[in-house]
């Protein structure tokens, strides 16, 4: 059985990596597929703000889809479907709109239906492992994040076709995914583990989901924020050089990497709920930082500060909606899902706007309260089994559950 959960964790691992190289990849090329198939300015926010959108179609679609399906089965041809929608991305023919359109939301859809099984399976996962593990694979993630941005660097600044630049990472990864999802694993939920079911009789309350909702929306705001107003921040308004604008998002990318590498143990020793309340004052300090920063280095810091601090929300907030809702955790993680693109769509046009008809220092302020009243919610992270480890540590589950092998 051990050999079976440490094949099924690493396949995953291996999911989370390709799928943060794939996001990686699209996001910080959108110049590049706007020049490509003549997007307008004022297009291009329409089609950003679809792919979010689609993304939580496919998220709820997906909490229906595995009453009758497997988790590893959603995610063993959605991950595909997402890599061959960026190569489609990247092979339209110039400008044609209509052909990137198709694309992208195809991307949409998929990745939707992606993030909710993916993390699913890592919420299983870890009941199976019996100790904290959902870090290490949004660790992975991130990971593939570094990599995906450094390989759009590079096509970047080689001025390669986005065909060119995607194609070479398809032919690697897809494979590799459909090889691994032979050894995903479907964990039984705790509900039948246990013989209890969660709240309400497994059935997913809102009531009691809406805070770990506003937890992942406010973190989405926060890491949006980063993603999409650090490199003008630090040039317009801390007066650093093209260049060094370019570092902030790579710092904060290899800290949320640090930070998430670390936290499964900070889980264990003291407790999601600990790990929560820590990671939102850091958070909350890295945006006061970069607020009241006099120059681009001590924004920098903050940035730092950042990647430090939201990096635990996401993972931890997946893992406490499998813990809330025992008998009904997938349908929990496809609903909260969601508010993952709901604090996506909200963040840079919150932060813009502020920016635009106030100042952008103000604006790093809103960020910073949102991630504060992270604090108030804390305890939904406590729900038990809570902790980890340190004496907190349940028996690991005999039966984890089929292999993906036997669908």
């Amino acid at each position: 059985m051990t050999d079976v959960l440490r094949r099924g964790r690493a396949s995953l691992a291996f999911g989370f990596f390709a799928q943060g190289v794939a996001f990686a990849l699209l996001v910080t090329r959108i110049p590049a597929i706007q020049d490509r198939y003549g997007i307008s300015d004022a297009l291009l926010p329409v089609f950003l703000a679809a792919v979010p959108v689609l993304a939580g179609v496919g998220s709820v679609a997906t909490e229906h889809l595995v009453k009758r399906v497997r988790p590893s089965r959603v995610l063993r041809w959605s991950q595909p479907l997402v890599l061959l929608a960026l190569l489609g991305v990247g092979a339209g023919g110039q400008g044609r709109i209509a052909a990137v359109a198709v694309a992208l939301g195809a991307f949409g859809l998929a990745v939707g239906a992606l993030d909710a099984s993916m993390n699913m399976l890592g919420v299983s996962l870890q009941r199976s492992y019996g100790r904290s593990i959902m870090l290490s694979f949004h660790a992975a993630y991130s990971l593939g994040g570094i990599l995906g941005a450094s390989l759009a660097w590079v096509g970047a600044h080689w001025g390669l076709a986005l065909w060119v630049s995607y194609l070479p990472v398809v032919a690697v990864l897809l494979p590799g995914t459909l090889i691994g999802s032979r050894w995903y694993v479907d964990g039984r939920t705790a509900a039948a583990e246990d013989g209890a079911g969660g709240p309400a009789g497994g059935a997913v309350v809102f009531r009691l989901l809406l805070p770990l909702c506003l937890v992942m929306t406010f973190a989405y705001i926060g890491d949006s924020t980063v993603s999409n107003w650090s490199a003008k921040y630090l040039k317009d308004v801390l007066g650093s050089s093209e260049q060094l604008a370019t570092v902030p998002y790579n710092v904060y990318m290899v800290t949320t990497l640090a930070g998430r590498t670390l936290g499964d143990f900070g889980v264990r020793r003291f407790g999601a709920a600990a790990v929560v309340r820590l990671g939102s004052l850091v958070a909350a300090g890295g945006f006061a930082v970069v607020a009241l920063a006099p120059g681009a280095w001590v924004g920098m810091l903050g940035f730092t500060l950042l990647g430090l601090g939201l990096c635990v929300l996401v993972p931890q907030t997946f893992a406490a909606a499998g813990r809330l809702f025992p008998g009904a955790s997938d349908a929990a993680i496809a609903r909260l899902n969601i508010f993952n693109y709901v604090g996506f769509l909200i963040g840079s046009p919150l932060v813009g706007a502020l920016g635009d008809t106030w100042s952008y220092r103000g604006a790093m302020l809103v960020p910073m309260v949102l991630v504060l009243v992270t604090l108030g919610y804390a305890r939904s992270f406590a729900a038990q089994p809570d902790r980890y480890g340190g004496g907190h540590e349940r028996p690991r589950t005999a039966d984890v559950g089929r292999g993906s092998n036997g669908l």
